[in-house]
């Protein structure tokens, strides 16, 4: 079997991370990025461990130039792409008449953006796969706004319209897109809080539910996905 590729955008901490690790276990080489060298050292000894090849490297997703060079070292290591994952976000509370325009262009430029671009880079990759699978991790504030959203809650809502775009332009090329729709999740976003871990889903649980998506039979696609902690979300 040909050596199947996985490349996840952000996936040095939090969900993106737990998503790295499961596709890791799962055989596939693992291509990811982020910000902090620290995380990604830790990363990068934890796929060590597993044993499968991987690129881990340093990249800003706000940066045209910074995802044209990532991508293009993806490529040329390993040649093609299976999975992709456009997992990289960041979350400001706030109120849209409280808000400054940079926490506006930030999480545009990083939650809806990077999407875009890369899915643009990735799919002529993923017309050539087996078997292909993009995964878009938007959040249930793509489907329902809550006070103190602000701009997350307008990125999301694109993220999630552009999946939906994306489903449709890539029927006829097989390849399965889904959105992933989870609630409030215990990764840096929450850092200090006060609330209990049960309040919250774990990043492990959203990465099973994406193999479980990957693992359905070819022709089939999940096309939402939407994960909440038991107790509902927290408002």
């Amino acid at each position: 079997m040909e050596n199947r590729v996985i490349l996840v955008t952000g996936g040095t901490k939090g969900i993106g991370k737990a998503i790295c690790l499961k596709f890791a276990q799962m055989g596939f080489s693992v291509a990811t990025f982020g910000r902090d060298i620290n995380a990604i050292n830790a990363l990068k000894s934890s796929l060590s461990e597993i044993g499968k090849p991987f690129i881990v490297d340093k990249c800003d997703a706000t940066k045209r130039k910074d995802i044209q060079r990532f991508f293009e070292t993806c490529v040329q290591t390993f040649s093609h792409i299976d999975v992709l994952v456009n997992n990289v976000g960041v979350f400001i509370p706030g109120k849209i008449q409280e808000e400054d325009d940079d926490t506006f262009t930030l999480m545009m430029e990083t939650n809806l953006n990077a999407t875009y671009y890369f899915s643009k880079l990735s799919i002529p990759y993923l017309k050539k796969s087996h078997k292909a699978c993009m995964f878009n991790i938007c959040s249930t504030a793509s489907i329902k706004p809550y006070n103190n959203g602000g701009t997350y809650c307008i990125s999301k809502y694109a993220q999630y319209g552009l999946t939906k775009v994306l489903r449709e332009e890539l029927k006829e090329d097989n390849i399965s897109v889904t959105a992933v729709l989870p609630g409030a999740t215990l990764t840096d976003s929450w850092a200090g809080t006060d609330l209990p871990s049960s309040r919250f889903l774990k990043p492990e649980s959203i990465a099973e539910m994406i193999a479980a998506g990957y693992n359905l039979p070819k022709g089939t696609v999940m096309e939402d996905i939407i994960l909440r902690p038991m107790e509902g979300d927290i408002e």
